[in-house]
């Protein structure tokens, strides 16, 4: 209903001539809108270099500095369990928490702080629909520290971030940035993170991840190929990324990741069918193999080991399968060149120019275990066997194929029906975290964005394949969805958490304690604590009534638990034990590391038994004194029997 903004419409005609110069801003307002930088738009017409403003190599965005500043910000908020959704809620060290993984990475970092040996995520792609982390950034600390606890009126999340957005790579880029900076401080210092992205963000995730956690930490950019579109106008969309950092690449110099040779076992078999078959003769048995690596499909698995193509048994080792490796020296020694006699002709084998590789000390030794294979005279070069058995790990390639569409007929066949088209891939992500946590079996996991529980799925499987003891942390905001079984993904999560437990219990025929396949679920909640500040106008007397209590009427003692052990730094999954002392309920956590009492009514009774036991820590609740000289009472009781206690109340 109004003129076309000729603007605009001048700002798309200089796109199409010169797209470099178009870029994100917001007016005055601070609505987005695409705009022009007239300092490049200068110099693309310019015959000479123009002088502007000072040239730096950075990643720049409207809202870099807001994002910054929310990953800072406070928030008055706490981690309330939730014990009926819970799978073995007093033994597991798994932990499932319900809510914002902004707000969740803040609560966890003193628990977690440089504990986390691998974060692996798969952020919501920026696809030009809407992407759920709404995070107001145009406000004060005292504003954000207001707005932290609620939601909108709606309880909606969701932001619009459509193509025609003038900020479309800006909103995607301040909704990550204050995250991974957050995530980072939780990593150990020889721990990794994998960050999985399509191709409409790659780009500007590399550049952010370089920002947060240093370009000299970055190890890998993998491609993976997961399946095949013939209706693509140019190339199969179908490929996606995993953009891999350490946290301190100097940590990691001793480190090798490798893993096993895909169908070792069935080469090595192979190998010794051809041998027998051929009645032990070398060469007969040699193509017999070279025969049964030719039936293979092209895209078998086990291809990657086709030149593994020999068989011998010479070395007393029948029908062992080996290739023939150089032994050249890469550059001549003093040590390098002498001379090795052929067994048949009793002549001199040819030599490179540069010698061999190894002394004549070694060479003799591998001479006497017939590892050198000779040829049928002096004039062919001899190799060095080395058996497949023997190396039977190998480097990982940074490019992989994996179908998504198996990911999706497993997860259907768990759940019984299709509720997301593209989930992560379990079999995938257990790959991954079996290379960083190899040598590390009970190395914990964290994954922020936990969508479907994939992680959490694989996690398990691999505990269960290799008798491991990782635990993970999964956070997947409660995102309503439109379901007819399921009100949102958390709670899809936790459904599939628990199936795949199961499952795995039935395969693995363990024990139920030998695996652990629960989780302790948490929500993230406003703090425990009331809101009691009032000016003294404001407290008529029945407000002043309604203003004793410092909790809460609707939290109970394991709540008020929880945020202690948030507010102290300790472990999350730490046991915890109930037990009556009298009128009164205590909570020791860890056998005795924290002993927490939140009875309305503490005596000196409660408190000397509590010292008896000599905690590292207890805690009382401050309303439960009857008296201010009662709690200063508690306090010399701690001092005579348990001096080495240290003593809170709340």
């Amino acid at each position: 209903m109004t003129s076309p903004d000729l603007t605009q419409v001048n700002i798309d005609k200089l796109a199409e001539l010169f797209p470099t110069v178009v870029t994100e801003s917001v007016d005055e307002s601070g609505a987005p809108r695409r705009a022009i930088n007239f300092d490049l738009l200068r110099q693309e017409l310019a015959d000479h270099i123009v002088e502007g403003p000072q040239e730096r190599y950075q990643l720049d965005w409207p809202g870099k500095r807001a994002a910054a500043f929310a990953a800072n910000a406070p928030i008055a908020k706490t981690l309330r369990p939730v014990r009926e959704e819970s799978v073995d809620f007093d033994t597991t060290k798994n932990l499932f928490i319900e809510g914002d993984n902004l707000d969740a990475l803040k609560l966890l970092q003193e628990s977690y702080l440089g504990k986390v040996k691998l974060i692996y995520i798969d952020p919501p792609y920026n696809t030009g629909n809407d992407f759920v982390y709404e995070d107001d950034f145009a406000e004060s600390s005292a504003e954000y520290l207001a707005r932290s606890g609620q939601k909108s009126e709606t309880g909606d999340r969701l932001v619009a971030n459509p193509e025609s957005n003038g900020r479309f790579h800006s909103d995607w880029l301040s909704m990550m940035y204050p995250r991974l900076k957050l995530a980072r401080s939780l990593l150990k210092d020889d721990g990794v993170i994998i960050a999985a992205i399509d191709d409409n963000e790659h780009g500007d995730l590399r550049m952010l991840m370089d920002l947060v956690f240093g370009a000299d930490n970055f190890i890998a950019d993998v491609v993976w190929q997961g399946g095949r579109k013939n209706d693509a106008q140019f190339l199969s969309p179908s490929t996606d990324y995993m953009l891999i950092y350490a946290r301190d690449m100097a940590a990691l110099h001793n480190v090798r990741w490798r893993e096993p040779k895909p169908g070792v076992d069935a080469i090595l078999e192979a190998g010794r069918r051809a041998w027998e078959e051929s009645n032990h003769n070398a060469d007969e048995a040699t193509r017999r193999l070279k025969q049964w690596w030719a039936r293979l499909a092209p895209d078998d698995e086990k291809r990657g080991s086709e030149h593994y193509n020999q068989v011998d048994g010479d070395d007393g080792r029948p029908g062992v399968v080996f290739f023939g490796g150089d032994m050249r020296k890469p550059a001549p020694t003093s040590t390098s060149r002498y001379d090795i006699i052929h067994p048949v002709t009793g002549k001199p084998v040819n030599m490179h120019p540069n010698g061999w590789a190894y002394a004549p000390e070694n060479m003799k030794r591998l001479l006497s275990e017939g590892r050198v294979k000779f040829g049928l005279d002096e004039t062919t070069r001899p190799t060095m066997k080395r058996y497949l058995d023997e190396t039977s790990t190998q480097t990982v390639m940074p490019t992989f194929y994996a179908d998504r569409r198996a990911a999706s007929n497993r997860l259907r066949a768990l759940l019984g029906e299709g509720i997301f088209d593209f989930p992560k891939d379990e079999r995938v992500l257990a790959r991954w975290i079996n290379l960083v946590t190899q040598s590390e079996p009970d190395a914990l996991i964290l994954d922020f964005f936990g969508g479907s529980g994939s992680t959490s799925h694989a996690v398990m499987d691999l505990n269960a394949a290799d008798g491991g003891r990782r635990r993970y942390i999964l956070v997947q905001l409660d995102e309503e969805i439109q379901h007819h079984s399921y009100e949102s993904i958390a709670e899809v999560a936790r459904e599939r958490i628990r199936r795949a437990g199961l499952q795995i219990h039935e395969q693995a025929g363990r024990d139920w304690p030998a695996l652990d396949l629960g989780f302790r679920a948490l929500r993230v909640d406003t703090t425990n604590m009331a809101d009691t500040l009032s000016t003294a106008d404001d407290l008529v007397q029945i407000a002043l009534t309604e203003s004793v209590g410092s909790v809460k009427p609707d939290r109970t003692d394991e709540d008020l638990l929880f945020q202690v052990l948030l507010d102290w730094g300790l472990d999350l999954a730490a046991p915890i034990a109930a037990e009556e002392a009298g009128s009164s309920r205590l909570l020791s956590v860890d056998d005795d590391a924290l002993i927490a009492c939140f009875s309305n009514e503490i005596t000196d009774d409660i408190v000397k038994t509590i010292a008896a036991r000599h905690p590292l820590r207890a805690v009382f609740l401050d309303a439960g004194f009857a008296t201010d000289s009662a709690r200063i009472n508690a306090e010399q009781i701690f001092r005579e029997v348990s001096p080495e206690t240290e003593l809170r109340t709340i």
